[in-house]
């Protein structure tokens, strides 16, 4: 084997740091996200402001963002192992068990509600399921069936908003936890499964395409690739889907919904794409500058410990005592970007010296996992 070949296969079995990038970039939307919402007087909510405008846009992809990126990385860790039978999969296990602690940390941060933790959970458990069906029937490629489960569950919002009042929960009879995580009260269903798992689902389908064009991620075509197609979709989602519902008008006349009013659910994924693209550019460029110990890197990879822990620091989820008790909806732009900035750098520091916080707490943390690790068979 050549050195050409050597330093290909060593460069293909890198980590895809373009994804720990979008992970990074996601959790810090947030986290600035979340503080501006949370302090910011009502009176500088104006959207004429061009400023406020465009946080506001910012903000409206940045839950996609982060729930696309969850089901790329899941699904291309899942298929690393994809020659093993479906239960010796390694990452299937990891994969259940990932689901019960996101439940679990989804009901300790806000047990009244159905949130993200619990969306990204469903979404993951979805995966694990259309996965193992895709090891006994396949009759298409892995990503036709996360792509017919992310158009189903945008399209099935069409149904719920058509049919339902928005305080009307849904299923009717269901346990409330199961309405909250479909329809329920806004204030109890943040992040309901319709149509929020859609994105989950599309970047499951993202992810096993990467998986199958791994000797291409790093080629110019690749993010050519997803820039142009974000593009279409942010850019002209509204004429794309007018075109199919008259499609589907003709072959079925009676068909009383119209995909068009689920534009700004596809314009945002085109603009996920569009970021994917822009990182996965990055990463070519300058990815092999990022060392596998680069903070920026790092803060990707430790989401679950930053959402709970802002949750807990932010809205006083668990004490009862949070931020938001000194400063709720009160706070004009200035102080609140210098509130955003500090709160961002306190979860940027604790990521920085984690290692350190964990080792010192290892004797708690490694008998936890280790028992949790022999409940799942790890």
């Amino acid at each position: 084997m050549d050195s050409t070949s050597k330093t290909f296969i060593k460069k293909s079995n890198n980590r895809l740091k373009f994804i720990d990038m979008a992970r990074s970039v996601a959790i810090l939307l947030m986290l600035e996200g979340h503080f501006v919402d949370d302090s910011l007087a009502l009176e500088f909510r104006d959207l004429s402001n061009p400023i406020y405008y465009t946080w506001r846009f910012i903000r409206s992809f940045t839950a996609p963002m982060f729930l696309t990126v969850t089901g790329i990385i899941f699904t291309f860790l899942l298929l690393k192992n994809r020659e093993l039978g479906f239960w010796q999969n390694i990452r299937v296990k990891k994969g259940y068990k990932r689901v019960l602690e996101l439940f679990f940390w989804g009901f300790v941060v806000q047990y009244y509600a159905f949130h993200v933790l619990e969306c990204i959970a469903v979404g993951i458990f979805t995966i694990l399921l259309l996965y193992g069906i895709y090891k006994i029937v396949k009759l298409v490629p892995l990503w036709i069936y996360f792509f017919i489960a992310g158009f189903f569950t945008f399209s099935f919002y069409l149904y719920l908003e058509a049919n339902l009042s928005p305080e009307q929960p849904w299923p009717e009879g269901a346990w409330s936890f199961v309405q909250k995580a479909f329809h329920g009260k806004k204030s109890s269903s943040i992040f309901p499964i319709v149509p929020y798992m859609g994105y989950t689902m599309f970047g499951a389908a993202i992810g096993s395409i990467i998986y199958r064009s791994q000797a291409h991620v790093r080629h110019w075509s690749f993010p050519v690739l997803f820039l142009g197609v974000g593009a279409a979709l942010f850019f002209s989602s509204t004429e794309i889907l007018s075109i199919i519902d008259i499609v589907v008008q003709t072959i079925v006349p009676d068909f009383s919904y119209h995909l068009v009013d689920i534009n700004w659910l596809i314009e945002r994924l085109g603009i996920v794409l569009i970021e994917m693209g822009v990182f996965i550019t990055i990463d070519i460029l300058w990815g092999e500058k990022f060392s596998e110990n680069n903070l920026f890197l790092k803060i990707g990879q430790n989401t679950l410990t930053i959402y709970v822990l802002h949750m807990v620091l932010l809205y006083g989820s668990v004490s009862g005592l949070g931020l938001n008790k000194f400063f709720r909806k009160a706070l004009n732009p200035w102080e609140v970007t210098i509130g955003a900035i500090l709160f961002i750098a306190f979860f940027v520091i604790l990521i920085k010296y984690i290692d350190v916080i964990r080792a010192r707490l290892s004797f708690i943390l490694v008998p936890l996992r280790r028992f949790f690790e022999r409940i799942f068979f790890i």
